[in-house]
C-alpha cells in the first residue's frame, strides 16, 4: 500500500489531474471528446433549487440510474429498473417513491457519498442492460471490469460479479466477487471473495473461471487510452458491457485497490517494473501498448 502511494500515484498522478476522474460529469465529458462511449446522461441536477427537476427528467424513462457524481465504491448508486404504479422498481426489488427518491438527491448534494465530504452532483443516466456472459455468475445487478493501467499499459484486470452479500452491486467491499482476467486471452481465472479464494459464485454455483470476456481487445483499448484522456500515468479503468453497445466507461479511478491481486493471484509491483524496463518507445501509441502487455504481461 504504501509503496503504491509514495512510488506510483505520487510519482504518476498529479494532484492537480485528480478533478478530471472524480468527478464522473467531468469523466464523461473527456470520454466524449476523446471517442469514448459511456452511459447516456438523462439529466444533472447541479444544486438544491434543481431537486424539483428530477420528475421531469425521468418522465420519459422507464429506468435509469441516480448517482452521485463525486462518489466511490458504489456508495449512494440507485438503479431503477421498472416503473409501476406501487412506484418506482430497483434492481435489487425494492420499492421506492419520488419523494424518497428526492430526499435521496438532496443527500447526494449535500456531499454525504463524495469523496472527502464535498458538495456533489446528481447525475441521472442511462439503466445499463448488461450482456449476458456473466448471468451465470452474477446476483442480479450489473458486473463491471477494472482494468488497472500503468503509464497507458493495461497490467492487470479483473470482473467484480454482484452477489446477495453485495445486494447486486458490484462492489468487492460490500461481498462482490472479484474474478481475475488473463490479458492475453481474456478469460476468467481464479476469484476472490470477502479475501478468501473461491472457484463457484456463492448463490448461483456456478464456476467463475473459464468464462470468456467478449470485446476483450476493445475493452483494453479503451482502458490504454486513459492516458491521453486524464494525463494520468496510474489509473483504475471500470467498464459495463451493455447487450446493445458494448463495452462502456463507467468512471477511472486514481487511486485504484489492490484486491485486484488477490482476484489473479499476482503482484501489481512486477508488473510495473516489467513496464518501466521496457523500451520508451514501445509504448507510443495505445494499440501499441495493448499488444506489449497481452504479449508480456
Amino acid at each position: 500500500m504504501n509503496n503504491r502511494n509514495a512510488e506510483v500515484i505520487m510519482a504518476r498522478n498529479p494532484r492537480s489531474l485528480f478533478p478530471l476522474v472524480d468527478n464522473k460529469v467531468v469523466t464523461k465529458e473527456l470520454a466524449a471528446r476523446s471517442d469514448i462511449p459511456t452511459p447516456e446522461l438523462y439529466g444533472v441536477i447541479a444544486k438544491h433549487g434543481d431537486v424539483r427537476q428530477f420528475e421531469s427528467i425521468i418522465k420519459e424513462r422507464d429506468s435509469f440510474a441516480l448517482k452521485p457524481a463525486r462518489g466511490s465504491g458504489g456508495s449512494g448508486i440507485i438503479l431503477v429498473k421498472e416503473k409501476r404504479e406501487t412506484g418506482l422498481i430497483t434492481e435489487s426489488d425494492r420499492t421506492l417513491t419520488i419523494p424518497y427518491l428526492r430526499y435521496h438527491i438532496t443527500d447526494i448534494l449535500s456531499g454525504i457519498y463524495s469523496l472527502e465530504g464535498q458538495d456533489d452532483q446528481a447525475i441521472v443516466e442511462a439503466l445499463i442492460h448488461p450482456d449476458d456472459v456473466f448471468a451465470a455468475v452474477t446476483y442480479r445487478g450489473v458486473p463491471d471490469i477494472r482494468v488497472v493501467v500503468y503509464r497507458g499499459v493495461p497490467i492487470m484486470s479483473m470482473v467484480r460479479l454482484p452477489t446477495a452479500a453485495s445486494d447486486g452491486k458490484a462492489n468487492l467491499h460490500g461481498g462482490a466477487i472479484g474474478a481475475g482476467i488473463d490479458l492475453k486471452s481474456g478469460l476468467t481465472i481464479t476469484a476472490v471473495h470477502r479475501s478468501a479464494i473461491v472457484t463457484h459464485h456463492p448463490d448461483t454455483g456456478d464456476p467463475v473461471s473459464g468464462i470468456e470476456v467478449p470485446h476483450w481487445e476493445k475493452i483494453l483499448l479503451m482502458a490504454a487510452r486513459s492516458l491521453e484522456m486524464t494525463g494520468l500515468g496510474y489509473i483504475g479503468a471500470d467498464m459495463v458491457i451493455d447487450r446493445d453497445r458494448g463495452p462502456l466507461l463507467l468512471e477511472l479511478n486514481a487511486r485504484p485497490g489492490l484486491a485486484i491481486q488477490m482476484a489473479n493471484r499476482a503482484g501489481l509491483l512486477k508488473r510495473i517494473r516489467k513496464v518501466d524496463e521496457a523500451p520508451e518507445d514501445t509504448f507510443t501509441t495505445p494499440e501499441k501498448r495493448v499488444e506489449w502487455a497481452r504479449k508480456n504481461l
